[in-house]
């Protein structure tokens, strides 16, 4: 079923990536930067475009001030195909080597929220990770929330959707990659982990973090240590962190 983009960042990158799978395009009447940035890609592209006039009745602009609710997610939005996911082999197939002997993939251990799954997909495109994992089951789905808050992010990075993700795990052992899992509760911290190697970072669900059969098949475990009194964080914030942490120069 195609979704429903209401940001103009994915949209865009939709456009750029896979024109042919953007069915139409609806702009509001009246757009910032981003909308302009959009209209000129369908133009250039051929992508079928029209302007909703009850849109803007509904969403005028005050005098002096950008209307920053059309600009991100206002009345336009375009009708785009999903993207199917790729086979757990091809995302992995000769995975080390492309990377060049490093590399950051992640694996979702049955993550709730779209919103979290959209923030993980952003900053994984901004730090350059090779590819994602997610669970086919008892996981949010990539539906258009998510591919709005990843603001283009889920064109940019290949992700597979396997029905275990135990055995997504062994196959990125056989590849050549360590397995690397988050949890609060091991002893390793992030800024101890060794970078000179290709990594599985596994991130957990946002109330239980990894399931115990999860955390038996990693190489290793780590934690964010905390330095407040705030001893937890939102399951995308700590992706973000150990992302950071792992996808930098070796030192």
């Amino acid at each position: 079923m195609p979704l429903h983009l209401k940001n103009p960042h994915s949209i865009l990158a939709a456009l750029e990536k896979r024109p042919a799978d953007v069915i139409e395009v609806r702009l509001p009447p009246r757009g910032g930067e981003a909308w302009d940035a959009v209209r000129a890609a369908a133009a250039r592209l051929g992508v079928t475009t029209t302007t909703s006039r009850a849109a803007a009745r509904k969403s005028p602009r005050r005098r002096g001030k950008p209307d920053q609710k059309t600009e991100r997610t206002g009345a336009g939005e375009a009708v785009v195909r999903p993207l199917p996911g790729l086979p757990l082999g091809e995302l992995f197939r000769d995975a080390v080597s492309r990377a060049g002997g490093q590399g950051l993939w992640l694996a979702l251990d049955c993550l709730q929220d779209p919103h979290n799954l959209g923030a993980i997909f952003r900053t994984a495109a901004f730090f350059g990770v090779q590819g994602v994992v997610l669970t086919a089951d008892r996981s949010a789905p990539l539906t258009g929330v998510a591919y709005d808050t990843a603001a283009g992010g889920v064109e940019f990075v290949p992700f597979a959707m396997p029905v275990n993700l135990g055995r997504a795990l062994e196959v990125a052992r056989e590849a050549g990659i360590w397995v690397l899992g988050s949890s609060e509760h091991a002893e390793q911290d992030i800024a101890t982990v060794a970078r000179d190697r290709p990594w599985l970072l596994v991130i957990g669900n946002e109330g239980r973090g990894l399931r115990r059969m999860t955390l038996e098949r990693c190489d290793a475990t780590c934690r964010i240590t905390p330095r407040g009194g705030v001893t937890s964080l939102n399951a995308s914030v700590a992706a973000g962190i150990l992302m950071a942490a792992l996808a930098g120069p070796v030192p």
